[in-house]
């Protein structure tokens, strides 16, 4: 059997084990259920996405937005994975790959409204900060909890005709991330944070850091201002956000292709020969690694035509590919930290010798019990799996799913 049999196989095994919307709530906390990265939004995405080739799938997908929704309760807004951010953006793309009849596609236009008022809040939040020229936290404006990831699924609402719903978010998203990128703070750029800003599980130098990577850094931002560039949504000075963006990340690259998780104030203020040493991190991982930082320079590459950002990216991988996979900073198969993240990077990249040694990694571990939702367990493998084995449609009437990590 290929490895494309392989994976096709695998995902369906791994999706039929997670059909049953009460074995997902019992398997994680009652505040994690309804979430996308752990819960009930996540393995609804999953079906969703499987409807044109799993008999059944798209009622097991009703049945998870149902339960997810019940559960919702009171979950305060806190982006796209969790709270109703997290129902809201598993709707909008997972709708897009069932039938324009499915009685779900009436609820978007609820959903593209509730994550643009979020947006806007956000935004206003960073304005108002920047008014007072206090730093913008993370929950403003990453892939998670912010800016970046909202727009990114309103930028799909906008595009499967939601235009009214979206927009006043989707303006607001790519104004706030633009300023904040054009508006350095003296030698740091304006996404540094000084130390006590930073989440506690987090542990950088008392001269604060600016961090580099797709989930929480500035490739976030990037990926969002140059897709949206690319699909013809472009404000007062965003190009210059975007080459400005990219260029920073390429002024800290490593002699070993690689970036480090964040650089810290003294290097700021010193310049790229005082980031000799080595940072611990996940850096062969989608949320802080190479995967995602490649991604967001190719897509900036592309946006403002300059080869030099797809050279760079492409170099990137093809390092990574060079290394053993023992050597991997990731942990297990999952999207985020593990090796499902690096496989679906590096096949939106046409890298093969890193797809090919990161779907053996995936392949060979995706049995092992872990959580199920989409973005930290076994749903989100599934459909990395599901795409590399061709379960999934080449062209759904909405974005794909991968644009939930920023990947298209």
């Amino acid at each position: 059997m290929n490895i494309h049999a392989q994976a096709a196989a695998r995902a369906l095994d791994i999706a039929r084990d997670l059909r049953d919307p009460g074995d997902i709530t019992r398997s994680v906390s009652d505040r994690a259920a309804h979430t996308l990265c752990y819960g009930l939004a996540g393995t609804a995405l999953l079906h969703a996405c499987l409807a044109q080739t799993e008999p059944g799938a798209a009622k097991t997908a009703a049945a998870h937005w149902a339960t997810a929704a019940r559960l919702l309760g009171n979950a305060p807004p806190n982006g796209i994975h969790t709270g109703p951010g997290a129902l809201a953006a598993s709707l909008i793309i997972g709708t897009g790959y069932l039938p324009s009849h499915d009685p779900h596609q009436a609820l978007l236009p609820r959903a593209t409204a509730w994550l643009s008022a979020r947006a806007t809040a956000l935004a206003r939040h960073h304005h108002q900060r920047a008014a007072r020229a206090d730093a913008t936290p993370w929950a403003v404006y990453d892939a998670i909890k912010g800016l970046a990831g909202i727009g990114r699924v309103l930028l799909a609402a906008h595009s499967r005709g939601h235009r009214a719903d979206a927009e006043p978010g989707l303006t607001a998203a790519l104004t706030a991330l633009t300023h904040m990128i054009l508006t350095p703070r003296g030698s740091r750029p304006g996404w540094w944070l000084p130390a006590a800003l930073h989440p506690p599980t987090v542990h950088v130098p008392a001269s604060g850091a600016a961090t580099t990577g797709l989930a929480h850094g500035i490739a976030g931002p990037l990926a969002l201002l140059a897709t949206a560039h690319r699909a013809g949504h472009t404000l007062p000075g965003q190009p210059n956000a975007i080459h400005t963006a990219a260029q920073w990340l390429l002024s800290w690259q490593s002699q070993q292709h690689t970036w480090p998780p964040h650089i810290s104030g003294h290097a700021l203020d010193h310049g790229p020969a005082e980031a000799i040493a080595p940072i611990a991190g996940r850096t062969t991982a989608w949320c802080y690694g190479t995967p995602g930082i490649a991604t967001a320079l190719t897509t900036a590459g592309h946006a403002l035509d300059l080869p030099a950002l797809n050279h760079t990216a492409t170099e990137a991988m093809n390092a990574l590919a060079a290394r053993p996979l023992e050597d991997w900073d990731t942990e297990g198969t999952a999207l985020c930290h593990g090796s499902g993240g690096v496989l679906q990077c590096a096949r939106r990249l046409s890298c093969h010798p890193l797809v090919k040694r990161a779907a053996h990694g995936v392949l060979a571990s995706a049995t092992t019990a872990r959580p199920p939702g989409w973005l930290t367990g076994r749903a989100g493998t599934a459909l990395v799996l599901a795409d590399l084995g061709g379960l999934l449609p080449a062209s759904p009437t909405a974005d794909d799913w991968d644009c939930l990590l920023l990947l298209s």
